[in-house]
């Protein structure tokens, strides 16, 4: 655990040795006042007790108290200040550490995973070291201190309510044991249940819909009854070993008590030390007794450090170098890909032409969106090369590869900050000027003046607050600014309506301008004009080439296309309307 905290300070940059000095100090001024108590109850028992010097012990006390209290504050302020700027910062580096990640990391984690490590995770670090950590120092330090005192009084007794702590402690490492066990489950089911309440949030338009909200949705019900389980197991189990150190400590006080009575009845030990040992040594177990329960909770909360530390040293893409193609064009040569659990792509070799439109046409699962993340460099491929302008992108860094690619989805995302910010997330030192034509451009003034605040205005969590077409006019802006040289659609019209349908398709001609543009096509009258139009089938190329020339060819595309054809302009009929049309076009 110790090898975690420093792998976490050296990652962070940061620094405890002042606040671990200050709470060495800290533990000397608590001990101060129980040894200055030592001489008053020493005094107390003279014959003739000095009140001007014990007055003088008792103001030293209060003097001792006051400063410990000034110290404490000021160590409390300034390794909290310093553990709240170290978990900012871990927070920081993860979440670029994310970005970092191929998108075949997210395949394989759960997103409330991924978040019970940002926020959870790092607040249990937060914990401790700014509260645990400390508490042990202190412990450690003020027992230290007053084992001095008690020492110097009486040995032999100091000797034998020591022993406690090795006894405590074994019933503690017991107590880690156990929790050790059961953490792993309970942090397993809180991420679980973190998971599906996202589910539940997320699906609770379809859960209204099919009357499955509230208990109904027992997937949620069960991950809760599970999360409540193993956290009783968690507490249940390992507890009473946390009991039995506050037991030991308890024993070994009783025991000193009873063998403090028979050296005093022996007159081997004096009665002022014996009082001493009955006010002072009892002191010399609270702070202990708030280190066993620091110590368990540390254990426990090093799982947390686990999950960090391999979140941080998750293998990133191949780094690449920052270089720049002169040219635009892309070529895939023998590319295989796998995602988990199945082949997507199987020995795919192509070109897209610089400063043309080609379209990726197949079915559901053919490997047309595999194909624009493969150009993106979401994923690297597992065989084969893809080179853009003759370099190959795994020789490029992810960041300069980004920068050569703008991405129009269907499914558009846009976070919860305004209009003119969405948008200048393409480039964020973008003049007013630049915002306002690509917001022309891309048809988002024609919306504005219905929003209460016009570019200013917040567009909600994922643009809730906006309309399917709205959305998508702000994704085209922001792709405009971004000015890249290759352009990747995948159907931004599919599900619009007609009139949505007119602007998206203005703003996507302003776009593509002698850009080289990669379309993933589902109507395929919007590619008919294209340059290129890729066949895709079960992960492989069937045929490629213009659209005439595939409609003669008359194989998997103008089956397609005839497909299309027929279901133009379908509606919906009840009973009684095909009864009526059957009377007056018999035969039909």
């Amino acid at each position: 655990m110790i090898g975690n905290i420093r792998y976490i300070f050296r990652v962070t940059k940061t620094r405890m040795v002042r606040s671990l000095l200050g709470e060495l100090l800290h533990g000397m001024l608590l001990a101060t006042p129980t040894g200055i108590l030592l001489l008053v109850i020493w005094e107390l028992f003279e014959p003739v007790p000095d009140t001007t010097y014990l007055w003088k012990l008792v103001a030293i006390m209060v003097g001792s108290f006051l400063v410990q209290m000034f110290v404490a504050s000021k160590i409390y302020a300034y390794t909290n200040t310093i553990v709240y700027k170290m978990s900012c910062k871990l927070r920081i580096i993860l979440g670029d550490r994310l970005q970092q990640l191929s998108l075949g990391f997210y395949k394989k984690r759960d997103p409330g995973d991924l978040a019970s490590v940002i926020l959870q995770d790092v607040t249990n670090v937060e914990t401790i070291l700014g509260h645990a950590l400390p508490d042990i120092f202190g412990a450690v330090f003020g027992t230290l201190f007053l084992s001095l005192f008690l020492l110097a009084t009486d040995w032999k007794l100091a000797l034998l309510m020591l022993l406690a702590i090795p006894v405590a402690f074994l019933f503690a490492f017991l107590a880690t044991l156990l929790m050790e066990q059961f953490s792993h489950a309970q942090v397993r089911f809180r991420n679980e249940t973190g998971s599906r309440f996202i589910e539940y949030i997320m699906g609770i338009r379809h859960l209204k819909a099919y009357n499955q909200t509230g208990e109904k949705f027992t997937t949620l019900e069960t991950a809760f009854n599970a999360l409540r389980k193993a956290s009783i197991k968690l507490e249940a189990i390992p507890g009473p070993m946390v009991l039995m150190t506050f037991v030991a400590f308890e024993f070994f006080f009783l025991f000193m008590i009873y063998l403090g009575l028979g050296r005093l009845a022996e007159e081997t030990l004096s009665i002022q030390a014996l009082v001493a040992f009955l006010i002072i040594g009892y002191r010399l177990y609270e702070p202990l007794k708030i280190l066993m329960i620091d110590y368990a909770m540390i254990n426990y909360m090093n799982v947390s450090l686990n999950r960090i530390i391999d979140l941080l040293e998750t293998p990133l893409q191949e780094k690449g170098k920052d270089l720049q193609p002169d040219l635009h064009d892309i070529e895939f040569q023998g590319v295989t890909f796998s995602y988990i659990d199945r082949d997507i792509l199987k020995d795919v070799s192509f070109t897209i032409p610089q400063r043309r439109m080609t379209a990726l046409v197949g079915a559901s699962g053919s490997g047309k969106t595999t194909i624009a993340n493969l150009i993106a460099r979401f994923w690297d491929v597992q065989k084969g090369h893809i080179s853009i302008g003759g370099i190959d992108i795994r020789e490029m860094s992810p960041n300069t590869v980004y920068r050569l690619i703008s991405e129009v989805f269907q499914d558009v995302y846009l976070f919860d900050d305004t209009v003119r910010n969405n948008i200048l997330i393409g480039k964020p030192e973008a003049t007013e000027d630049e915002i306002l034509e690509v917001a022309k451009k891309a048809q988002v003034t024609e919306f504005l003046h219905q929003l209460p605040d016009g570019l200013d205005t917040r567009v909600g969590e994922g643009g809730s607050h906006l309309s399917g077409g709205q959305k998508q006019r702000i994704s085209i802006a922001r792709a405009m600014l971004k000015d890249a040289p290759i352009i990747l659609l995948d159907e931004a019209t599919a599900s619009l309506d007609p009139e949505n349908e007119i602007y998206i398709q203005q703003a996507i001609q302003e776009l593509v301008k002698e850009k080289t543009v990669v379309v993933i096509a589902h109507k395929l009258q919007t590619i008919k004009n294209a340059d290129k139009i890729i066949v895709l089938e079960h992960g492989k190329i069937k045929e490629q080439g213009r659209h005439t020339d595939l409609l003669k060819n008359n194989l998997l595309y103008a089956n397609y296309w005839r497909n299309q054809k027929m279901t133009t302009g379908w509606k919906l009929f009840d009973e009684k309307t095909k009864q009526k049309e059957s009377a007056v076009k018999p035969g039909l």
